[in-house]
């Protein structure tokens, strides 16, 4: 598994794992993982505000963990790739495995 990486991947996978360190944009991951939302549809899930929704959907776009496509008047959000899924699975399994005590 050694592997030299440079600098620029390093920074890139830091940008990943920042955005995925908050609780909040987790879960929107989740949701999203289930099936595309529009943010109308995800602030309605969470019990928050479009606009709190919205700056959270920025910074997963920001680090290429969700891609946005137009459906009408409405923007929809889903997972960049099967590997977001697997980084949030993975990351839920190992929590759930070494509990935090």
């Amino acid at each position: 598994m050694a592997h030299q990486y440079d600098a620029s991947q390093l920074r890139e996978a830091a940008a990943i794992f920042h955005a995925l360190s908050d609780p909040a944009r987790l879960n929107t991951l989740t949701l999203l993982a289930a099936q595309p939302q529009s943010v109308s549809h995800l602030a309605e899930a969470m019990g928050e505000r479009i606009g709190t929704v919205s700056a959270r959907l920025k910074v997963l776009l920001q680090a290429r963990l969700v891609t946005r496509s137009r459906q009408g008047q409405s923007a929809i959000y889903s997972l960049s790739d099967e590997h977001v899924f697997q980084l949030i699975a993975n990351a839920l399994e190992h929590a759930d495995e070494h509990p935090h005590r």
